[in-house]
Order: C-alpha cells, then structure tokens, then sequence
C-alpha cells in the first residue's frame, strides 16, 4: 500500500559529494541516501528530500487562541491546535520535549487530511487553526495544505514558530498564514548556539520579515530562564532592537519558565523578573507587554497606550472585561487597539478539549 504520509518536497539542493541539503531551515541538513535530518521529520528518499510525516499529527486539542500566547488575534475564540514530531531546533529547556523530540513514529497516532481538518474545525466552530506544540517549518508542505482548505472554510491559520527558516520557504509560508507567534529565544548568539543549536540572526530576519513584506498579525513571546536569557542588560537590547525594526505595535508577551527537559537545574522564574522585563518594554515604547505562565492580572489586560484605559481584563485565558469600541479603538480617547479583533470577543474561555480526529 502506498504510504500517503510521505510526500515530495521543493527545499532542497545536490551536493557535489553525493549527498542531498535539505534548504527549508538554517540548519541546511546534508544527508546521504536514508538519513533523517535534525528534524525527524524530513529525510532523503530515492535522491529527494520528503516529508514523512504529511497528514499525521500527535494530537489534536481546541484551546484559546490566548494560550499560543495570541492576544490581539480574535480574542476568546477557540483555535483547533495540532502538531507533528520533532523540531528543528535543541532546545534544552524544550516544554513540548515530549513531542518535539520526539523519534518515534507511534507519537503520530492522529491522522487528518487537510479537508478533514477545515471541516472539523468549521463544525467545532473554531475561528483558527493552529500549527503548534512543534514548529511546523518542518511540515511545511501540510501546513500550507491546512491552511489553504481552512481559509475556503472560512477558518483563519495561525503559525506558533522559533521562525527557524529559510528566505524562500518562509515567503511561501507566511503567504498562507494569517497570525504567527514567533518564540524570539534570547537576545544573544551564545544563548541560542549552546542552549538552542541555532543562530540568533536568522530569527531577527523572520521578524523582520513578517513585519515590513507581510500582512501576517504576529506577536513575540520571550521565555525568560533564570542565569541563562532574564538580565536586565538583554532585555533592554531585546526591546530597543523590537521597537527599532518592528515599531512599537508588536504585542510582546514575557513568559515563566519552569524545570523540564534537559534544563531541570534551573528554578521557575519569579513572577518580579516578568514583571521587571514588562516595565523595561514599557519604558522603551512598546504599547503591548504581558506577562505569561504566571496569575498577574496587569500583565494580562490590554491597556490603551493614549490613555491608560484597561480595553481587555484577562484572568488568565478568561476575559472578563471588553471595553473596545467598534473598530479596535479606546472608547474614551479614540487610539486605535492594534490587532485583529470583532465587535465583540469569543467566550471559549479557558477550556482546553481534546479532540479524536482518527476512526
């Protein structure tokens, strides 16, 4: 039987030695006939990079859209997630490790065709689809498949991303894409060599692409590690770098480390580092600054940059309050709210719902 699950890919380039560099990510992996990338999930078969994995996920759960984290995205609403296997990067402190580490097949135990999905997440009344828990650079050809049968559904897509990728792919990724969270993992080369076995540079260019050639709505979150990416010295070149290339509109979002993985020496962040890093965003101009994995109220409302009028009180993933004004403006003083929002939020709330989409 044909396996359905292995499909041709485009990224990728002859050596003169022989072997094959698989071009979607800048890890450039360079195999020899039956060598899986870094990834797990692209491999050279018959002289061609392929995706093992198309049409095959760990899972399948309905959050909201808050916990990607995304709070300018049509907020309340419940996005239908799912990832794959594997990653392209190491991440030490990985808290999907279970997932994005994983080599085994059997963690694919889901399966879902693109209709599928666009027509389940139709029928669950989910807003968005989103391509998470792994990075989905590296099943780049289903997610763009996903994403174009979900938005004839009427279902938007939305990439939760390190933004690891190549010039090319990522162009023809993010031309399917409505909203992206990009995970910018420190603010220096030595943080992301050692602890992720990447390069800083390549990460600045995707935000810097998303914002000046695209209409994609992104938000950035920092996971900030005890010792390792929470100085005071980095946050103030993070922030001065954001507002400098990105302008001072992109929502920021500092999220609390705890133990996992291969970082299990490490304490949980203190909820005063997040607050510290919030108030030194705030300080450089950026209007929008949360604070995550944490119970902080403040850190979670949407406050109007012109007058200080709470637009959006969160409790954690539950909003309790929506002050907007039709359009996305501060009722009192007019300022626009940016971001993608409705008249009025979804009420998902904070539940989490797995969903079985396999027989």
């Amino acid at each position: 039987m044909l396996d359905t699950s292995i499909v041709p890919t485009r990224y990728w380039h002859l050596l003169e030695d022989g072997r094959v560099q698989c071009d979607v990510c800048p890890r450039v992996c360079k195999l020899h006939e039956g060598q899986r990338g870094l990834c797990f999930v692209r491999a050279r078969q018959d002289d061609q990079i392929v995706l093992t994995t198309y049409g095959r996920s760990s899972g399948f759960c309905i959050d909201p859209i808050e916990k990607k984290p995304l709070n300018h995205f049509l907020p309340g609403t419940p996005v239908l997630s799912f990832g794959t296997a594997g990653c392209n990067l190491a991440c030490k402190f990985c808290q999907n490790w279970d997932i994005s580490k994983s080599r085994e097949i059997d963690t694919l135990a889901d399966a879902a065709s693109p209709e599928q999905l666009a027509r389940v997440a139709k029928e669950l009344d989910c807003r968005s689809i989103a391509f998470t828990y792994n990075d989905p650079v590296i099943f780049h050809e289903y997610a763009i498949d996903v994403a174009q049968a979900c938005h004839e559904a009427g279902v938007k897509a939305v990439a939760v991303t390190a933004g690891y990728v190549c010039p090319e792919p990522r162009a023809e990724f993010y031309r399917y894409m409505d909203a992206a969270n990009v995970d910018l993992k420190a603010f220096t080369e030595r943080f992301y060599k050692y602890v992720t076995g990447g390069h800083l540079d390549a990460v600045l260019e995707t935000l810097t692409y998303l914002k000046h050639e695209t209409d994609v709505w992104f938000e950035i979150t920092n996971l900030m590690i005890p010792g390792e990416n929470d100085s005071e010295q980095e946050i103030h070149a993070m922030t001065e770098w954001v507002v400098k290339n990105l302008g001072p509109d992109v929502p920021m979002h500092f999220t609390a480390f705890h133990p996992d993985w291969k970082m299990r020496d490490k304490g949980n962040t203190p909820a005063a580092t997040l607050t510290l890093a919030r108030e030194i965003a705030l300080g450089k101009g950026i209007h929008y600054v949360y604070t995550g994995n944490v119970h902080d109220n403040r850190g979670g409302t949407t406050t109007c940059y012109g007058c200080g009028k709470a637009l959006i009180v969160r409790d954690w993933y539950v909003i309790n309050e929506w002050n907007l004004a039709p359009g996305g403006t501060c009722p009192d003083c007019g300022t626009q709210c940016h971001g993608v929002f409705e008249d009025q939020p979804g009420n998902w709330g904070a539940k989490r719902m797995p969903v079985r989409l396999s027989a």
